[in-house]
């Protein structure tokens, strides 16, 4: 079974690290994995996005042009992303910065006020990893142990203290 996934927003959301967090728990499921991120010469502020592909055979390629999965996490991504999704895929949408709804009948869309949650439980740039948690919840892709152990491994030793912060955000998003 293949998963592509397209994560979006604008830098300094955390579109990259989400992504390497998805790879980093395909790797753990002993899957194939590919992460192929993208973002403009804006940095912070400027567009930004990742593909991350998760398999149980090879991966031919890691551009994914029709994704199972979104993650949008802002207005230009929602109507760059919206439509690529294929039938019967998945849409997770942060609403408190994406206005417009979706009107797609053949995929399973989620409007999860992210970035308002993570404000609101004290975990300022936890709107990704939230998202990811109502991912896990929807999708049942990744396994609650292996994002854990994930974000043990990826977030920097300097950075400790968001170890605790993430976790309580995917249980935020989990339980949305």
């Amino acid at each position: 079974m293949m998963s592509e996934i397209q994560l979006a927003g604008f830098g300094g959301q955390g579109i990259l690290f989400a992504g390497k967090v998805l790879a980093y728990c395909g790797m753990l499921a002993d899957r194939e994995v590919s992460w192929l991120p993208c973002y403009g010469p804006e940095m912070r502020g400027g567009t930004c996005n990742c593909s991350v592909c998760l398999s149980d055979e090879p991966i031919g390629s890691p551009v994914v042009e029709s994704p199972d999965i979104i993650i949008v996490m802002n207005e230009p991504s929602f109507a760059k992303f919206i439509d690529t999704v294929k039938p019967g895929g998945y849409a997770f949408i942060d609403n408190t910065l994406v206005e417009a709804q979706n009107t797609r009948t053949d995929i399973h869309a989620f409007a999860v006020p992210a970035t308002q949650l993570a404000g609101d439980n004290d975990l300022a740039g936890g709107a990704n990893i939230i998202l990811i948690g109502k991912l896990i919840k929807e999708t049942g892709i990744i396994s609650m142990d292996d994002i854990e152990a994930a974000i043990r491994k990826i977030v920097p030793a300097k950075k400790e203290k968001l170890i605790e912060n993430n976790l309580k955000a995917i249980k935020i998003g989990y339980d949305y």
